[in-house]
């Protein structure tokens, strides 16, 4: 069914209005600053965003690009996560280092057996 122009043209202001919300960093709750939210917070389908309002779409991801260039984040989900990636790298790379000296450490000084007599002489530790 296809939509009058009327419902068309207040479908379109809603998706517009949830797009500029969102880029002013209204993030509703349970969406993020991506292209389903718009889309439901207009009352329409992912799927009919992706279809018939594609130029909002569009506009939608390159308006978002820019304000990401420009050093804003809407969503301050994202900026978080990406602090706590940065605060977790170095932690990583700590844990990388930390495991490689372990197999250096256990290759250079291998544990010493005790012979078969089991004396701690045979350990090096002493006469016995």
């Amino acid at each position: 069914m296809a939509l009058c122009h009327r419902q068309r043209d207040q479908t379109e202001r809603r998706v517009r209005a949830a797009i500029d919300r969102l880029l002013a960093g209204q993030i509703p709750p349970g969406g993020a600053c991506d292209v389903k939210t718009p889309a439901r917070e207009a009352g329409i389908s992912r799927a009919s965003l992706y279809r018939t309002w594609s130029h909002l779409k569009g506009e939608f991801e390159k308006r978002r690009a820019a304000v990401w260039a420009a050093g804003q984040q809407p969503d301050q989900r994202e900026v978080r996560i990406a602090r706590l990636r940065d605060l977790n790298q170095p932690l990583t790379q700590l844990e990388e280092r930390h495991r490689l000296l372990l197999s250096v450490s256990c290759l250079s000084w291998p544990p010493r057996t005790m012979s078969s007599s089991g004396s701690a002489a045979s350990l090096g530790r002493g006469p016995g």
